[in-house]
């Protein structure tokens, strides 16, 4: 595994921050740098993981634009991997459960559930995060009526491989888009560890250059993105049609609503002090 390290003065930590965050990472860890001689300064060291592509790190390198030095690190990930051996299936509703693709010998569904097996890669989470777990519980109903999805930011593809497995309307078709590589990877992997692929289009696309738009529109990624993202995500969502977006605190989002505005929520939903909301267009 390959760590990308950015190293910048305290005063930009949020604004390399939140170059990193647009490139789709999924999580930032500051360091304080090991002492340089004759260096008296406030160093931080951004830790993150851009996936473990070429192109993927160029994309990263290019934007920071020369402004801030960084590192590529070879990194153990072993250790961190222990976790799977204590995974354990998560129902999100009583009509769906996302087990670990390690378990799909040994899983048996006690009932006529959806069993979705996720493999979660290197990067991402199985998708038992509550803005994940939010999510799918407001997508699941959505999905009657929704010819074309969205999902903005896909990462491990849970929301997008559900989506496919879960239409009703013929010839639907659902479109992934994610700026890092390694989470195209793991949607594409996962569409075919569930026999969907062929109904997932999957890429690292901008949401600013997707053409159309869509009955069902899903953005998980953290509030500074869906700010900037808002008026695409507007314009991607059809008239008629819901915008679902979560990774935004349950007391702290009324921003994230204004700058969608003046799309109008239908509903939100509060978990372990995240939210999901759901949005239409004005009638």
């Amino acid at each position: 595994m390959r760590a990308f390290v950015v190293v910048v003065a305290g005063a930009e930590v949020e604004l390399a921050s939140d170059a990193l965050w647009q490139l789709g990472v999924r999580a930032i860890e500051e360091r304080t740098p090991p002492p340089t001689e004759g260096v008296t300064d406030d160093r931080v060291e951004l830790w993150t993981s851009v996936g473990d592509e070429e192109d993927a790190l160029d994309r990263a390198i290019a934007s920071l634009s020369g402004r801030w030095p960084h590192r590529i690190v070879d990194v153990d990930d072993s250790p961190a991997q222990t976790w799977r051996q204590f995974a354990q299936p998560m129902w999100v509703t009583n009509e769906l459960v996302v087990v670990p693709a390690w378990q799909c010998e040994s899983f048996v569904a006690d009932n006529q559930a959806t069993v979705l097996f996720i493999e979660p890669g290197g990067a991402f989470g199985l998708g038992d995060h509550p803005t994940t777990m939010l999510s799918l519980r407001a997508v699941l109903p959505l999905l009657a009526g929704a010819r074309d999805v969205l999902d903005v930011g896909c990462g491990t593809g849970v929301i997008a491989v559900m989506s496919a497995m879960r239409a009703t309307v013929p010839g639907h078709r659902v479109r992934a888009v994610d700026l890092a590589s390694a989470a195209v990877e793991a949607t594409i992997d996962n569409a075919r560890r569930n026999g969907v692929a062929e109904y997932i289009e999957v890429d690292t696309t901008a949401a600013g250059d997707l053409d159309g738009d869509y009955d069902l529109v899903v953005a998980n990624i953290l509030a500074p993105v869906l700010v900037e993202l808002s008026g695409e995500l507007r314009r991607l969502t059809r008239r008629g049609g819901h915008l679902v977006i979560s990774g935004i605190l349950a007391g702290s989002h009324q921003h994230v609503l204004d700058a969608l505005a003046p799309m109008q929520v239908v509903r939100s939903d509060v978990l372990d002090g995240w939210a999901a909301v759901t949005l239409r267009h004005p009638v």
